[in-house]
């Protein structure tokens, strides 16, 4: 039997299904959406917008604060992986990864620590 049968991951960060602000940006766009989910190195979102995968854009992630302290922006670069288009959507819709190449270790560890913190807590 397969893991993927069992439920097992197979990927190095842990993914977490939430919904977190996300500016997207390159010299031909510029969006703001909200995350499907969101790994250390990655997320997944959805803009009525095509973005061809392969394209490079620079991203502004907020995480919220889990204390009183406030919020927490992460600036990184990123690549387009994958783009697919929502067919049940009745406006065009358009599934996008985006992988971080570009982050810094401190960003790193304040989006594994959110995460960690949402699997333990919900």
């Amino acid at each position: 039997m397969s893991q993927e049968k069992h439920g097992i991951d197979k990927r190095r960060y842990p993914r977490v299904n939430k919904n977190l602000p996300i500016k997207i940006k390159n010299r031909d766009f510029d969006i703001v959406t909200e995350t499907k989910n969101i790994s250390c190195i990655g997320a997944y979102c959805q803009t009525d917008k095509y973005i061809p995968p392969f394209t490079k854009i620079k991203a502004t992630l907020l995480l919220p604060s889990t204390t009183k302290t406030a919020n927490r922006y992460i600036n990184c670069e990123g690549t387009i992986v994958r783009t697919e288009k929502d067919n049940n959507s009745s406006e065009p819709q358009y599934n996008i990864a985006i992988y971080f190449n570009q982050i810094s270790k401190t960003s790193i560890l304040k989006i594994d620590h959110f995460i960690k913190n949402h699997l333990i807590y919900g």
